[in-house]
């Protein structure tokens, strides 16, 4: 099979560079375009330099459509905003479009499950391989596990991390109200201050914090009588977030148009 052309858009932002170094590591793709919003300070340099690499004689552009058009699939680590539009215009091109942007609103998901009619869209809260292999623990244990545990999500990152909580919380939060079979929006928890009283059976709990420059860990706690289990991951560099988009283009290459997660990327639906 030829190489898959990969576009990258946010190409100036951290996770932007990041997969341009990726992609330029893979044998079996290619980058063939990179974007910036108008008026971005990138647009107009070389994403290859751009990402700390030889020149690629990619220019960095802010057309999206004219880089998907030429291309097989878009990696998209954004902003919720963006992420919509672009997934709009994977539609038009029929190509592959890997979402690794968080905080969508209601209406967003929406938007690119519509999308999803005409193009192959993987989205995941955290492209990590490993976060989602927790996600399906954690969806099995709370299945296993009756309301006796209560379950509490704890996350922390970076100072810069501008949603809370975290995109890989709410991921893992879904994941435990899956295996328990209830709504996380009726029973999720993502505030505590004051008299609260007694924490009601079946709550699914989130802590965030926010400091210095942690990439990401996320733990999730199974609290019971006089027994805990916790399920943890540490992220140590963003590069795993990058081979889990790169996985996920590949894998959808060729599929039918649909919405897909990280979970059919890797086999775990009925984990």
């Amino acid at each position: 099979m030829t190489q898959m052309r990969l576009v990258v858009v946010g190409a100036g932002g951290r996770m932007g560079r990041t997969v341009i170094r990726a992609v330029a590591e893979a044998p079996d793709l290619v980058l063939a375009g990179a974007c910036e919003p108008e008026g971005s300070e990138f647009v107009g340099r070389d994403a290859g330099e751009l990402a700390g690499l030889p020149p690629t004689g990619i220019t960095v552009t802010d057309d999206p459509l004219a880089a998907f058009v030429a291309a097989d699939g878009v990696i998209d680590f954004t902003v919720p905003a963006a992420s919509v539009a672009h997934a709009g215009l994977a539609a038009q091109a029929r190509i592959v479009h890997v979402i690794g942007t968080t905080g969508f609103s209601a209406e967003d998901e929406e938007k690119i499950a519509a999308a999803a009619r005409h193009a192959v869209i993987v989205k995941s809260g955290n492209m990590s391989l490993g976060v989602n292999l927790l996600a399906a623990l954690v969806k099995r244990v709370a299945r296993t596990l009756d309301e006796g545990f209560d379950i509490e999500v704890v996350e922390m990152h970076h100072n810069r991390k501008i949603d809370a909580p975290s995109g890989t919380a709410l991921l893992l939060g879904q994941a435990a109200a899956d295996g328990r079979g209830v709504s996380l929006a009726e029973n999720g928890v993502f505030t505590r201050h004051g008299f609260t009283g007694a924490r009601e059976a079946g709550q699914i709990g989130f802590a965030t914090l926010r400091g210095g420059t942690v990439v990401g860990e996320h733990n999730v706690i199974f609290a019971g009588p006089h027994e805990r289990i916790e399920l943890a991951h540490k992220a140590e560099d963003r590069g795993i977030f990058s081979r889990g988009a790169l996985a996920a283009a590949r894998w959808g290459r060729g599929r039918k148009p649909g919405l897909y997660s990280m979970a059919d990327v890797l086999g775990l639906g009925d984990f």
